[in-house]
């Protein structure tokens, strides 16, 4: 009597167990917004590296052999850079989808574009990166 007890014990505990982990599983592939509600979408420019400020740029070159994300302000500017780290050829370019304030941050979604399958590419590394430039907001910038 005491074994039948024991195994039932020790399957209900099992049970509880394994839908304890489904359940943080679950949970944790919810997708969150970044930066909360979205207040307005932010009017951006996408910089040229020859209009760079060059102290970012020096931080640019620093970093961009792995993937990274930097912001640097002026006084009334903003800039966001998404860099994507070294790429084994050309051809890479940089999607901006979306730039926009919330109440605690400014959101940023980008995307990666790799060469199409019958481009004609270099076969170099590069170092694939965007730069864009905002007006000047004194929140976080958060990326999608």
């Amino acid at each position: 009597m005491k074994r039948i007890i024991k195994g039932k014990a020790h399957v209900i505990s099992l049970l509880i167990l394994g839908f304890l982990g489904i359940s943080l599983f679950l949970t944790g592939c919810q997708k969150e917004d970044p930066g909360g509600k979205k207040i307005k979408d932010l009017e951006f420019t996408v910089v040229e590296d020859a209009d760079v400020p060059e102290p970012l740029m020096k931080m640019i070159n620093e970093k961009k052999k792995e993937p990274f994300k930097l912001s640097y302000s002026d006084v009334e500017n903003l800039y966001i850079v998404v860099g994507y780290g070294e790429q084994p050829t050309g051809g890479y370019s940089i999607t901006v989808n979306a730039v926009y304030l919330t109440d605690n941050a400014i959101v940023v979604d980008t995307d990666l574009v790799g060469p199409g399958e019958n481009e004609q590419v270099t076969n170099a590394l590069t170092y694939p990166y965007v730069v864009i430039k905002t007006q000047f907001y004194d929140k976080t910038p958060k990326y999608k």
